[in-house]
C-alpha cells in the first residue's frame, strides 16, 4: 500500500487535472454552440443551392459544364481535413484512418492536401503530400475557404487533377461525428429522390447562370465541409473532456478511499503501540 504522502500527492494531482479538463469542456461547449449554429444555418442554403444546380444542369451536355467534365480518373487530389490540436478523442485519428483506407483501396495516382496540423503530421513522410495548410483551420471564414476552393478548382480545370475528394468529419451531434468521403470535383449532377419535372424560365440564360452558380456551389461545399469539421472538433473535445473529468473524479474517489484506509491503519498502529508501551510500563 502506498504511503500517505504519496497518496496525498496523487489526489492533489488528479484534482488539478480535473480542473483543467473541466475548464476545457466548458470552453469547447461554448465554442460548439457557435459552430453548431453556423452549420445549421449553412445546410439549408447549401442544400437548396445543390437542388437548383442539379435542376438547371440536368439538360446540359457534359461539354457545356467544365466542372462536370467526364474524364478517365487517374489523378486524384485527396483533401484531408483535421484540426490543429489534439485532446478531442478519436476526431483526428478517425479521419486519418479513413483517408488511409481510401488510399489503400484506390489505384489512382494520388496527391494529398492536408488541412490542419494533425493531417500534416500524419502524412508528413508521405511523398504524395503536396500541401499543408494550418492557417485555414485557425480562422475558418467564407473568404479564405473560397480562395482555397478556387485553387482546387483551377487545378482541376487545368488538368492537374481529374478528381478532388474531401475527407472530413460530418457533424451529427455533440457525441457523434461521422467520417465522410465526399467528391467535390467533378460535379455530380445525379439527383436523389423523386425527379422534379417543373419547368423554369432562366434569365439571362441557363448557361450564363450556371457559369456563376457552379463555382459558387463548389465554394459553398468546401466551406460547409470546414464548418462541419469545426463543429465536430468542438463536440468531440467536449465529449472527451467530459469523460476525462468523470474518470478523474472516479479515480480520485478510489484514491481517497485508499488514503482513508491507510490513515486509519496508521492511527490504529499508533494506538496499539501506545497501549503496548503502557502495558509494558505497568508490568
Amino acid at each position: 500500500m502506498a504511503n500517505l504522502k504519496e497518496l496525498r500527492n496523487r489526489i492533489t494531482s488528479i484534482g488539478n487535472t480535473m480542473k483543467i479538463t473541466s475548464a476545457m469542456k466548458m470552453v469547447s461547449a461554448a465554442k460548439l454552440k457557435k459552430a453548431q449554429d453556423a452549420v445549421v444555418q449553412m445546410r439549408p442554403y447549401a442544400s437548396k443551392l445543390t437542388e437548383i444546380l442539379q435542376k438547371a444542369s440536368s439538360t446540359l451536355d457534359s461539354g457545356e459544364n467544365a466542372y462536370g467534365e467526364s474524364r478517365e480518373s487517374n489523378r486524384t487530389c485527396l483533401v484531408v481535413i483535421t484540426s490543429n490540436r489534439g485532446l478531442c478523442g478519436a476526431f483526428n485519428s478517425s479521419i486519418v484512418k479513413q483517408a488511409k483506407v481510401y488510399i489503400a483501396e484506390t489505384s489512382e495516382e494520388l496527391s494529398i492536401v492536408a488541412i490542419g496540423k494533425k493531417a500534416g503530421d500524419a502524412f508528413k513522410d508521405d511523398s504524395r503530400l503536396v500541401d499543408r495548410n494550418i492557417e485555414l483551420w485557425d480562422n475558418i471564414n467564407l473568404d479564405a475557404a473560397s480562395l482555397y476552393a478556387e485553387k482546387l478548382m483551377k487545378a482541376y480545370l487545368s488538368g492537374e487533377y481529374d478528381k478532388v475528394v474531401l475527407v472530413y468529419n460530418s457533424f451529427r451531434n455533440a457525441a457523434v461525428q461521422e467520417p465522410t468521403v465526399e467528391q467535390m470535383l467533378p460535379v455530380s449532377m445525379e439527383t436523389e429522390g423523386p425527379v422534379d419535372t417543373t419547368e423554369y424560365l432562366y434569365e439571362p440564360s441557363k448557361t450564363e447562370i450556371l457559369e456563376d452558380l457552379i463555382p459558387t456551389s463548389l465554394k459553398t461545399q468546401f466551406f460547409a465541409s470546414l464548418l462541419d469539421a469545426n463543429a465536430s472538433e468542438h463536440g468531440a473535445r467536449m465529449t472527451a473532456m467530459h469523460k476525462a473529468t468523470d474518470n478523474a473524479n472516479a479515480l480520485r474517489g478510489e484514491l481517497k478511499l485508499e488514503y482513508n484506509k491507510a490513515r486509519q491503519a496508521a492511527i490504529t498502529n499508533e494506538i496499539l503501540e501506545i497501549v503496548g508501551g503502557a502495558d509494558a510500563l505497568a508490568g
